[in-house]
């Protein structure tokens, strides 16, 4: 017996493609899995880390969830407007290196990419990136054309 499952619309948070993107490629293998048993099947290569951009005044902020992670395995680029995200998490038999044979693997390994059109222009000499408790935070400092500026009105 199949179970299908409504997904509600949430109205608190926006929708994201990414996410959709994610929920569908699990829900696909979680289906494989029921309709073949035993039998591992992965209908995408690669995955995609969740990603946060924030506006703060003067810079933007993105962070991203890379548990398991190491700084090595992180590589991050800047050109052209787009902030590149990429790197491999290996999967869990090669990172005790040795054999084991998994019942049932949910968390993603391998290469993954991300790619990001930032809103406006940023200072690339000052770019910086921290990794903390399997977070990825990019500190990107606005350009000057890109900050608020002040206009003050006279009276006349």
């Amino acid at each position: 017996m199949m179970t299908l499952t409504r997904y509600p619309a949430s109205e608190a948070t926006p929708w994201s493609p990414a996410e959709r993107l994610s929920s569908l490629r699990q829900e696909m293998d979680r289906l494989w899995e029921l309709t073949f048993p035993g039998r591992t099947a992965s209908f995408f290569t690669g995955w995609t880390p969740a990603l946060d951009l924030y506006d703060a005044d003067d810079r933007l902020v993105a962070k991203v969830e890379l548990p398991g992670m190491r700084r090595e395995d992180i590589e991050i680029s800047y050109q052209e407007g787009v902030l590149n995200l990429t790197g491999e998490r290996a999967p869990e038999a090669a990172q005790q290196g040795k054999e084991i044979q998994p019942y049932r693997t949910e968390r993603f390994s391998g290469k993954f990419q991300r790619s990001l059109a930032l809103p406006v222009p940023v200072q690339v000499d000052g770019i910086q990136a921290t990794y903390k408790d399997g977070i990825l935070t990019v500190e990107m400092p606005k350009s000057e054309e890109a900050k608020p500026h002040r206009v003050e009105v006279s009276v006349s």
